[in-house]
């Protein structure tokens, strides 16, 4: 279920069955610092960034600045940035970014999450819940998500979903500072009508026992 506003900066909301997706503001900085801060050593070695850069700027002004840049990229429709919330706590992110229109249709997913959470199915239902937003409201025709092949936690996501791999790809991206082979999944619109009613019911309808 998608909620919006019309208003210009108004966020937009996607509900799962357990996790909500909100676009994030400046009051959600503290609890995005917490976050990041106790998981350091089990996020940035995974973050892109090349060797003559710094690692993401945690200082409230960056937090803000990258708020506003979403918010643009959102109004201009090339990229959606979400916080992932649990009971109204942020526990992570997920980004479907470099959205190109015409005769691609297409756009990718990155997303992290809280360490203390990891395994808990909670980042496959976020994943669910943005590919719904990704088919059905914005019409996309395809989604690539990439991850390092020794990333395990982040591939598992993927094959929790059943997502098509569709091989590696070669120094695809600097992360920390090298460049990194990456296993390269995806799933079209044609994919996702024949696997929706699955996946829905699977990761983001109520389930009764």
């Amino acid at each position: 279920m998608v909620t919006t506003r019309n208003a210009i900066y108004s966020p937009i909301t996607l509900h799962g069955r357990r996790v909500v997706l909100r676009t994030m503001n400046e009051q959600d900085y503290e609890a995005w610092f917490e976050v990041r801060s106790r998981g350091r050593d089990w996020l940035l070695k995974w973050e892109p960034r090349s060797a003559h850069a710094t690692h993401l700027a945690e200082d409230h002004r960056s937090f803000v600045s990258r708020c506003a840049i979403r918010e643009r990229e959102r109004q201009i429709g090339t990229g959606y940035g979400f916080g992932i919330f649990l009971d109204g706590r942020f526990i992570g992110e997920i980004t479907l970014s470099s959205i190109q229109r015409g005769p691609l249709q297409s756009a990718y997913v990155g997303y992290w999450i809280d360490e203390a959470l990891a395994g808990q199915g909670l980042m496959p239902e976020a994943v669910v819940t943005m590919l719904q937003y990704a088919f059905e409201s914005l019409r996309l025709h395809r989604v690539e998500i990439n991850i390092i092949p020794r990333n395990a936690p982040s591939r598992r996501v993927v094959e929790k979903l059943g997502l098509r791999v569709e091989g590696i790809a070669e120094r695809y991206l600097e992360i920390d500072g090298a460049w990194e082979d990456h296993a390269r999944y995806a799933i079209t619109a044609e994919e996702w009508s024949d696997r929706a009613p699955e996946l829905v019911a699977d990761w983001l309808l109520p389930h009764h026992d």
